[in-house]
């Protein structure tokens, strides 16, 4: 027998994908880092990613301002430290020093990739319009990272409340698409 959902915890249930760490970097200050789940892809050439970062987090004013940011997809052995990063702010706190992640220098944007990550995505900002409706932000990627050693590493999904997946099993069909 189905029960009652409350609107307010559906996205529990349609999670888009891993959660990531987005850093940012303003002129003079740390680069910050922090977690997010709440993404998608847009679009494949130009590879397009959608986004919200909420007015109340530090990176916000920073991706407004600076127009780009790096979008690192870390492996499910950090949860502890992506969780850590998740649940403090970069207005006091320097996360990189804090929680041991190590700022590479990125080739096309300012923010820093992080070195313990399977990917790093540098992006700019391409579309602001649904920021002041919606805090979402229309990234496109300019340049992507890949850590061999990684590649294959499960991914940390979040399912809200402190409730996170790791992959499971993969499992390869037949796809008409490249």
């Amino acid at each position: 027998m189905m029960q009652d959902l409350p609107l307010s915890d559906a996205y529990q249930f349609i999670e888009p994908g891993p959660v990531v760490l987005l850093t940012t970097q303003m002129p003079g200050r740390k680069p910050n880092v922090m977690a997010m789940s709440w993404h998608m892809v847009l679009g494949f050439e130009p590879a397009l990613i959608g986004c919200v970062v909420a007015r109340a987090n530090h990176s916000y004013a920073a991706l407004l301002t600076q127009g780009e940011a790096v979008i690192a997809v870390p492996p499910a052995g950090l949860a502890r430290i992506v969780t850590g990063v998740g649940n403090c702010t970069g207005d006091d706190t320097d996360k990189f020093g804090n929680f041991d992640l190590t700022p590479l220098p990125a080739a096309r944007v300012a923010a820093p990739l992080i070195g313990e990550a399977i990917v790093n995505l540098e992006c700019r900002l391409r579309d602001r319009t649904m920021v002041k409706a919606y805090d979402m932000f229309v990234l496109q990627c300019v340049k992507g990272w890949v850590n061999p050693a990684l590649r294959e590493a499960p991914m940390l999904h979040h399912h809200g409340y402190g409730a996170f997946s790791v992959d499971g099993e993969r499992v390869t069909l037949k796809s008409r698409m490249k």
